[in-house]
């Protein structure tokens, strides 16, 4: 349909430069003023209208282009983007803060094992001197002197060393959701970088291609002005936009530089690396109902579940805490021995050692506080988690309701508005200042449609974070 009504206007172009020759230079400048500015605003109409269902081209067709992204968007081919779980798998394995998290993990697996293990054992020699203080003294003629030779050993309360390992490899529990955590931030951050990169693709095709727009416009305006039909303020107008769109370009390749350095800190490349290429956004259904979602955060959420740990590693600490009121004993033996006209030396010894109750009681109170203490974190991290999936949800399911605004209601109205524009500018109904801004209207529509697949996108990234549910 598009198609034909750019013929029609073509056609119609050519009949009005035909009569303008006859009917003088003036009529001619305005037959061909509107003809170049039909042939133009065709274009826009041609790229806008197919991703708004404006076009009746077969559904074939129209599967090809992603949803509300129109052909003079694309910043690059299909071929040259990178998948977004391409760009997951890479920050799992390269990560920098991924990597120092998994190895503070397997540095802590080795605890258990070294705080579980009996205490050093002590070997010892003696020599027993009588009647001088020179070495081997007396020993041949006293049966006081005498080489020792022995071996003692610590023993701590049975069950120390056991309560000992659990808290250590509790520990190693925390460190691992606290890793889970750390790797699920990471790819949140990545997504929302991702998505950004997309937007600021997306925007910087919708600025180009409206400028390209904003010049046809400005040429026929130019030309009215020649024959006396316009005004300087229009032209100075359109120019001022063009300046405008160029700096909210300049703006925009910053913004993306950024982002580029970002994504390629968190993948571990070079910053010199070829830039990243985005896949155009798409909305993205939640993986689950809201209500199956909620009941997911306690097992699903990293944060949780790290509390979680926590508190059973606090708990650990307080029965170590019970533990450490008993008493730890010592072993020993010495064999001495005298010279050969002297019998030999054996002394076995077993030691107590009696803890004293004051500081183990102030240690159990201090496990028990921080038992508690652990029991609210855990408590206000839940609330917590929940509340912002409800958020979420709600940010979610809004953008979804206003990208369908967007891309059936807002976009379609805005392009007829500037079709009706234009149509009254060519016939000296309306001035440059409203078709310009039915112009900037299309422009705007288009860009906040991309910024709300944006905060949609990112809504359910957090979800992904909260629940466990990474695409």
């Amino acid at each position: 349909m598009n198609s034909i009504y750019c013929d029609f206007l073509e056609i119609f172009g050519k009949r009005q430069g035909r009569l303008g020759t006859q009917a003088g230079e003036e009529n001619a400048v305005r037959a061909i003023a509107g003809w170049k500015l039909r042939r133009g605003v065709c274009g826009l109409l041609l790229a806008a209208a197919l991703p708004w269902g404006l076009s009746a081209a077969p559904q074939e067709a129209q599967a090809q282009q992603p949803e509300g992204q129109p052909a003079a968007m694309a910043m690059a081919p299909a071929s040259a983007a990178t998948p977004l779980a391409a760009l997951i798998e890479e920050a799992r394995k390269n990560s920098p803060n991924i990597q120092a998290a998994e190895e503070a993990v397997r540095g802590a697996a080795f605890v258990a094992p070294r705080v579980s293990a009996l205490p050093d054992p002590t070997v010892m020699v003696q020599q027993f001197s009588v009647g001088s203080p020179r070495p081997f003294a007396g020993f041949t003629n006293s049966d006081f002197a005498y080489i020792g030779f022995g071996a003692s050993q610590e023993l701590p309360f049975p069950g120390k060393r056991k309560l000992r390992a659990e808290v250590a490899n509790g520990e190693v529990r925390v460190l691992e959701e606290r890793t889970e955590a750390v790797r699920r931030g990471e790819i949140e951050r990545m997504k929302e970088l991702y998505y950004r990169l997309a937007y600021l693709q997306q925007a910087r095709g919708i600025y180009e291609h409206h400028d390209t727009i904003l010049k046809q416009v400005s040429e026929v305006t130019e030309a009215r002005y020649r024959v006396g039909q316009g005004n300087q303020q229009d032209i100075l107008k359109a120019q001022l936009q063009h300046t405008k769109n160029l700096y909210d370009l300049s703006m925009i390749q910053q913004a993306a530089g950024e982002a580029q350095a970002e994504l390629k800190r968190i993948v571990r490349r070079a910053q010199d690396s070829a830039d990243i290429v985005a896949e155009p956004l798409a909305l993205t259904p939640l993986p689950l109902a809201g209500e199956a979602l909620m009941e997911r955060v306690k097992e699903g959420s990293a944060e949780v579940r790290e509390r979680t740990a926590m508190l059973r590693k606090s708990q650990a600490e307080v029965r170590m805490a019970q533990k450490e009121f008993r008493p730890d004993f010592g072993v020993s033996y010495t064999y001495q021995h005298t010279s050969g006209d002297f019998r030999d030396y054996y002394m076995a010894t077993f030691e107590v050692k009696l803890p004293r109750r004051g500081p183990r009681q102030a240690a159990l109170k201090e496990a028990k506080s921080n038992v508690e203490r652990a029991r609210i974190e855990e408590d206000a991290q839940m609330q917590e988690a929940a509340a912002l999936l409800k958020k979420q949800l709600v940010v979610a399911r809004t953008s979804e309701e206003q990208a369908q605004l967007y891309r059936e209601g807002l976009i379609p109205q805005s392009q007829a508005t500037f079709q009706t524009g234009m149509a009254a500018y060519e016939a000296n109904r309306a001035d440059f200042e409203t078709l310009l801004n039915s112009l900037l209207d299309v422009q705007h529509m288009e860009l906040a449609y991309q910024q709300t697949l944006v905060e949609h996108e990112s809504a359910v990234a957090r979800i992904e974070r909260l629940t466990g549910e990474i695409r």
